[in-house]
Formats: C-alpha cells, structure tokens, sequence
C-alpha cells in the first residue's frame, strides 16, 4: 500500500487523461524502453496525468496507452515522470573532465546544466602565453573555490580556442551542457596581464569582440561577466572584467545580439543586496542593445529587507522599458555554506574583514584576540555597507561544525550562544577563541536569519513574477562550502509534504519548462512526443534531498560537499539511462548544446 502522497494523485488523476491517453499508439519499429503508467508532470503546468511513456532513439516516441513491442519496460504506477531539470547557473567547466556526471545535479535529476558563468570561463586560452592556463586555474581556485590541485591534475587544458575546449567535452559527458563564454577570458586572450587595470585600446577592443563572435560561431551561448566587487583573482586583484568600462560591456552586448539562440548573464555589486541606479541602467543598455534576455544571480528574498526585492526587479522593469529583458535568478530553497576563519569565505568579504583574514594564521589570530579589533568587526558586519553580508553577523547563531582540537572536544554541533553564556564571554568573542584553539580550521555553519514565515511567503509571491526564474545553485563551484544543486529535489520535496508553496505541476514547470524557454532550448523541458527524452521518475512521496556530507573524491584527495538524492527511481538524458536509484549508469549520453544549433534567439523585441 503506498503512502497519502501518491494516494492523492491517484485520486486526482485516477484514469489516463487528456488527447495522449486517449490513443492507442502504434508504431512498426520497436521501441527502445516504455516507462508504464507513470503519473506524467509534463512540465508545461497542466494536470498530471497517468499515461505510458516510450522512447525511440533518444526521444521521447509515444505517450499515451503503448501496446508496441519495446526492448524493455518497467512499472511507474505512483511514480512522478517529469521532463529532466534545467539548473540555469552551474560552474562545472571544469568538473565535467574529472567527472562526467556531473554529480551531485544529475543525481537530483538535472539533465540540462548552462556553465560558463560569472565572467569565468577555462577558454579561449592564448597560445602565446602558456602561463595564462595556470593564471586561469589560480583565479578560478578563488573566485568559484574550486580545488587547484583538481584543477591541475583533473583537465586536459588541451585548447586554445572556445571550439577547443567544447571540442573536448563532446561525447564524453553524461549531462547536456551549455556555456558562455567569459568575459575575462576573452580580456586575458587580447590584452595578457594588462587585462588586470587597463583598458583595451580600440584595436584590442575590436579583437575582443572578433573572439566573442568566434566562441559563438563555435556555440558558446553567449557571453557572461562580472563587476562584482566580491571577485579577485589568484593574486588578490579585481578580475579582468571589472576592469571594462559600460562601452565595451555594451560593444559586446551588440555582438551577441548577431547571433542565433544566445544571451547574456551578468553579475554586478548590486547584486549582492540592492542594484544602484547606475547597475540597473547597466543591465537594461546591455539587453536592450544586443535583444536578447539578461539573467542574473542571486535574488536574496527575505522578509526583514522588504525593500530588496521591489528594488532588484526595477532592473527588469526598466529592461523592458528599453526593449530588453533583465531576469532575476533566485533559489527556492535555504542553501547552508559552512565559514570558516582559517580559509577564504564570505566572511572575507564583509567590509575590512578582508585584510585581518588574510594576515598570516599566528598574526591573524593576535588580532582575532584584541577587544578592539573585534568591536571595529563587528560594527562593520553590521553596518549598512555590509548588504546581505549583515546576515553573516549573527555569531551566536552559528553552529560548531567539526573541529580539530582537544580544547574543543564536544562542541561539534553546539549553538555558539550557548557555548559563551557558559563561559561568560560574548558570542564573537567566543567564536574566536574557539577557532584560535584549531589554528582557524575549525568549520562554521551560520544559521539562516530567513527560514520565517514571512520570508517564505513573500518567497512564494516573488516567483510568480514573470521575470524571475528558480536557480542559482552554483553546483560545481563552492564545493567544500556549499551544496546548492541539490535545489531540484529538495524543492519538490517542499511543495509535495512540506510547506507546499506552490503545486506540484508548477513546481516541474518551474525547474523545467521555464528555464528551457529561457535558454531558447530546442525541444527540450518538457514530456511531450518528439522531444528530446531527457526524464527523471521519481516517488512523490520520497522525493528530497539528504544532508550535506564531506567526502574526499576529487583529483588529488580533494574535498567536497555531496548530497544523496532520495526518492530518485530513474534519470535518462537523450533516451539513456543515466541514474537508477542514486547510481550512475556509466553511459556518457549528453551533449554539447551549441548555439543556433541546439538553441533558438529567444528575441527581446
């Protein structure tokens, strides 16, 4: 007897529904596998439905009743079959070589991942200059935390050209994978170090542009950068493209408007809490000049800010007032990221923290330990200019994660506040001390100042907007601070037995269908004949994801954090099976989406 979950669906879609059920479909070569009396979510926000579903040649060849003959079946009844996920905002330019898979979003049923994001990307690398490789893996180690030593040891770092590189992921991957091409790439390529603090001359600005419109003769998706003030490069300088000035963000911009199936993402200061006018003038010029759509990460929701949100899709307000399309990426779930005193982390960022975290460990924890240096912190952290860092300020709110030091014996898992009320200190005061006692190594996980009601509920009414879209998991970057792409599983999870903010054929649409019209995807995101079988069954009553775990399986012994999928039954990506129950297939069946060809304009005019 199965659960109230799919009771319910069962009684709300007892008998095959709608024009696919009604037929009996035919057809005279067998199919290669028929997924029996599945409860069909096809991701366009229509009912559920209760239908087989056959596919041929990797795609998706018969819904409805199917009697044909098929190379093999298996049972659905209870289980939710639904288009594959699309996470419009990963960085697995680099994990894709060491791990096909990329684990853990296929797990949770992603089959669709956009990369090349940020501004950073791992080509086009210049020929000339052999040491830009390294520059490129020392920026990314930093920028997106990503593990040098895997990054050394786990690519190729064959290529010279943005062709090159895609060159070297096709038919070797087991997710389809669409990039940008970054900004200060292709900044690096034309001006070398000076890329870093200078400005291109005309000549140079115009061979930037020539490589943009070569990386997308070669299907880059378009193009992606970054003004962030948050973003420095393995030498501690602002990366290349914050260097650019509004012309030559606006020069490329034209360029990506000249071709097929491309856009823009973008990431400025702004995006961190509040867009200046200047940004959201910015982002319109940057749509409205190459008519195309703009996406941008993350939008922070949260209740005790109410006026972030209205302020954030001003800039989409003002995009279509300009004939351009600003989109707002923002995730429907609490993503933990662990901080830590001892290494690089968003504490790093809070204004004037930057400097004392980057003093040698024995300097840096003498001035940990000065009363003044932490009251002159802590009014930083909690100043206006701190933005949606004030939330990291909270230090009695933090939980103890592992640590390294007998002093420091049982306290994994406690409370912080708790910890100094015991010992009579303040609870930065108390923090501190306890990270002096493991030489800094000691792992922090703030608790979230947003998991209230009211959060959450003006969480549910922002994703309604027609210009915000779900995502902004940066699976692939982050890895030992952070595990958001398991986003997909742990949302459905919510809608289906939890909060249930939204329905769940919504809930599909939004993870699917949305993002695939976004992206200008060629029959993909949906459950619907003739496109692409990119699918994921799971059990509506299981479905979620499981606790963020450390696990050391990258080049080199490098740590990351992973999560299981729970209630994942079967995952294909183009008609093959990549995933059963948690498992990797070994099969390698996704594609390198290329522009134009696997991708439509998606015209903002």
């Amino acid at each position: 007897m199965r659960g109230a979950g799919a009771l319910w669906l069962v009684a709300q879609f007892p008998a095959p529904l709608g024009r696919h059920a009604k037929r009996t479909l035919r057809r005279h070569r067998m199919l290669d596998h028929v997924i029996k009396g599945a409860t069909v979510v096809d991701g366009t926000g229509a009912p559920a439905y209760t239908a087989d579903v056959g596919i041929r040649d990797g795609r998706i060849a018969a819904i409805g009743i199917v009697t044909e003959g098929a190379r093999t079946t298996e049972d659905a009844a209870g289980l939710v079959l639904a288009p594959g996920f699309v996470d419009p905002h990963t960085h697995y330019d680099a994990q894709l070589f060491w791990d096909p898979y990329a684990t853990p979003s296929l797990n949770h049923g992603v089959t669709t991942v956009a990369a090349g994001n940020c501004g950073f990307t791992l080509a086009p690398l210049n020929p000339s200059r052999p040491s830009d490789a390294d520059y490129t893996r020392r920026m990314m180690s930093k920028v997106e935390g990503m593990s040098l030593v895997a990054l050394e040891e786990g690519a190729p770092w064959s290529w010279n050209s943005f062709g090159e590189y895609l060159d070297a992921l096709e038919g070797r991957i087991a997710v389809n994978a669409g990039f940008m091409v970054g900004h200060c790439a292709l900044r690096r390529y034309v001006m070398g170090p000076d890329a870093v603090g200078g400005q291109p001359s005309e000549e140079q600005l115009a061979a930037i542009v020539r490589l943009l419109h070569e990386a997308m003769d070669s299907g880059a998706w378009g193009f992606s950068t970054t003004q962030s003030t948050t973003h420095s490069d393995g030498d501690g300088q602002p990366v290349a493209s914050r260097h650019a000035k509004p012309e030559e963000l606006l020069a490329l911009s034209r360029a990506v408007g000249e071709h097929e199936g491309t856009q823009i993402e973008a990431i400025v200061a702004g995006c961190l809490d509040q867009f200046s006018d200047a940004e959201i003038d910015l982002f319109a010029e940057m749509s409205a000049a190459a008519g195309r759509p703009l996406n941008w990460n993350v939008l922070t929701i949260d209740a005790s800010v109410p006026e972030r949100v209205p302020r954030q899709l001003y800039a989409s307000e003002r995009a279509r007032k300009a004939g351009g399309r600003v989109v707002a990426l923002t995730m429907p779930i609490l993503t933990p990221m662990n901080m830590s005193l001892g290494t690089f982390c968003a504490l790093n960022l809070i204004p004037g923290w930057g400097p004392i975290l980057g003093l040698p460990v024995p300097e840096r924890i003498a001035r940990l330990r000065d009363p003044d240096v932490r009251a002159e912190m802590l009014k930083r952290a909690t100043s206006k200019e701190a933005g949606v860092f004030r939330r990291l300020a909270n230090f009695g709110r933090y939980v103890i994660g592992d640590t390294y030091s007998e002093a420091n014996q049982g306290l994994t898992g406690r409370i912080v506040e708790d910890i100094a009320e015991e010992r009579g200190q303040d609870p930065f005061h108390c923090l501190t001390e306890i990270c002096a006692a493991d030489d800094l190594r000691t792992v922090l996980w703030p608790m979230p100042t947003d998991n209230d009601p009211a959060s959450w509920a003006l969480r549910a009414e922002t994703w309604q907007h027609e210009d915000v879209m779900l995502g902004g998991s940066d699976a692939g970057a982050h890895l030992d601070r952070m595990c958001g792409a398991p986003y997909t599983t742990r949302f459905l999870g919510d809608c289906l037995r939890r909060r249930k903010l939204v329905g769940l054929e919504q809930a599909v649409k939004m993870l699917t269908d949305d993002p695939a019209r976004l992206f200008g995807l060629r029959e993909r995101g949906r459950v619907e004949e003739g496109f692409h079988a990119d699918l994921v069954l799971f059990d509506p009553e299981r479905i979620d994801a499981g606790t963020a775990t450390l696990v050391h399986d990258l080049p080199g012994d490098s740590p990351r954090l992973d999560a299981k999928a729970i209630g994942v039954r079967a995952v294909w990506v183009n008609g093959v099976e990549a995933i059963r129950d948690d498992v990797v297939s070994g099969a390698v069946p996704g594609k390198v989406l290329r522009s134009g060809r696997d991708t439509r304009t998606v015209s903002t005019r």
